[in-house]
């Protein structure tokens, strides 16, 4: 039996959160994917990776019965995706947790409603995954870290034993996080960092070892989705 499924946001992460469902559907037929949400006025009708979009976020009201995964992201605004959950409104019960046949999520780890691990992501032990996180492949996240919810974490992110990211931090492509440090909320680490200590929040670091750079930016266009 499928179930019918929603994508919030047309851009990148939500083509590649498509052929997730799609990797998942080869190995067992679960979802019934309709198609993506968008504001933009020029997608609509138009086909992405397969499929339609089908209208404006508003158009979710169309679709009472089908789960929802909200897939926007920007680096320059890590606030984005919670933005647009909280727009929704939906309850926690009708948001997916997409996960690909190639992740490892063992037992005693667990994964929030709205969240999306993309190919090769590894748990190791115990980790805690909350609600509209975004995980790209080959990130590895070891034993005891917390994740909070709306963290991005792009590909190849290693973060070590026992590390807190604060809600709604965005990690850069590459980054090496330290064992037993926090990322604050909201805060952004740059491609490739090496993270030695605890980053505060809403604060922007970059290099080896990473420094601050500047406060996070607030974003001048609110609500608009991300590509």
């Amino acid at each position: 039996m499928t179930n019918d499924l929603v994508i919030v946001g047309a851009g990148g992460m939500a083509r590649e959160t498509a052929a997730t469902v799609a990797a998942i559907n080869a190995v067992a037929p679960t979802w019934r994917l309709r198609g993506f949400l968008d504001d933009d006025p020029a997608l609509h009708g138009v086909t992405r990776a397969g499929l339609p979009v089908l209208g404006p976020l508003d158009a979710i009201a169309d679709l009472p019965d089908a789960a929802v995964v909200v897939c926007v992201a920007n680096a320059r605004d890590p606030g984005v995706r919670e933005r647009v959950v909280r727009r929704l409104g939906l309850p926690a019960a009708r948001y997916a947790s997409v996960v690909h046949p190639s992740a490892e999520v063992p037992a005693g780890c667990t994964v929030g409603p709205g969240s999306v691990l993309l190919a090769q992501v590894v748990l190791t032990a115990d980790v805690t995954v909350g609600a509209h996180v975004a995980i790209m492949p080959q990130t590895v996240l070891t034993h005891d870290d917390i994740v909070d919810d709306h963290v991005t974490i792009a590909s190849g992110v290693r973060i070590s034993g026992s590390v807190r990211i604060g809600r709604g931090a965005y990690l850069g492509a590459g980054a090496l996080i330290r064992e037993s440090l926090t990322v604050g909320a909201k805060s952004i680490i740059g491609m490739g960092a090496v993270v030695l200590s605890d980053v505060p929040p809403d604060e922007v670091w970059a290099g080896n070892p990473a420094r601050f750079l500047r406060p996070v930016r607030q974003p001048t266009l609110q609500g608009v989705l991300a590509r």
